[in-house]
């Protein structure tokens, strides 16, 4: 029978986990094994930059999570070693670091994601991770609300030159 102290850390890390995968804006769970330690130190220092908290865990301890927080939907792809990766601000940044990690070692694969309480497979993981960043995104569309104005603007200056080369004909 398990010590009662032990018990209770368990417990105490499945409410924490529990607490992450509802908080975060996207959580991406990846099978990291063959990865040697430079690797995984190297993806580990990526998504810390990104604000991306990134941890191996136990899959019981995940299923006990996905049951609390009503996500069992995930369960089907706990098995073999389990690494996730939880983002609270960024809901892209995740999928996108691990994409492209993933792209240069043949060795890391994206399982399954939650992406705003809603599990998502790996394939919708893959096209949020194609999105552009949110800045990009965000001169997409401060672009697409200038071009009216701008084109107006042009429209009034060839009308005025127009009318300015009338007069001095």
């Amino acid at each position: 029978m398990p010590n009662a102290k032990v018990l209770e850390q368990k417990q105490q890390k499945v409410s924490e986990v529990s607490e992450k995968l509802r908080d975060s804006a996207s959580t991406v769970i990846a099978d990291y094994r063959g990865l040697n330690v430079a690797q995984v130190t190297e993806l580990r220092k990526t998504l810390r930059e990104a604000g991306v908290e990134f941890e191996v865990l136990k899959n019981t301890l995940m299923r006990r999570a996905t049951a609390e927080t009503e996500l069992t939907d995930l369960d089907e792809h706990l098995t073999g070693p389990t690494a996730v990766a939880f983002s609270k601000e960024d809901a892209v940044a995740a999928a996108k670091i691990l994409s492209q990690f993933a792209k240069k070692n043949e060795h890391l694969k994206i399982k399954a994601g939650v992406v705003e309480g809603k599990v998502v497979s790996e394939s919708e993981i893959k096209a949020l991770a194609d999105l552009p960043s949110r800045e990009g995104l965000l001169s997409m569309l401060l672009s697409v609300l200038q071009a009216p104005v701008r084109n107006f603007a042009l429209a009034v200056k060839a009308v005025s030159e127009k009318d300015g080369e009338a007069q001095q004909a």
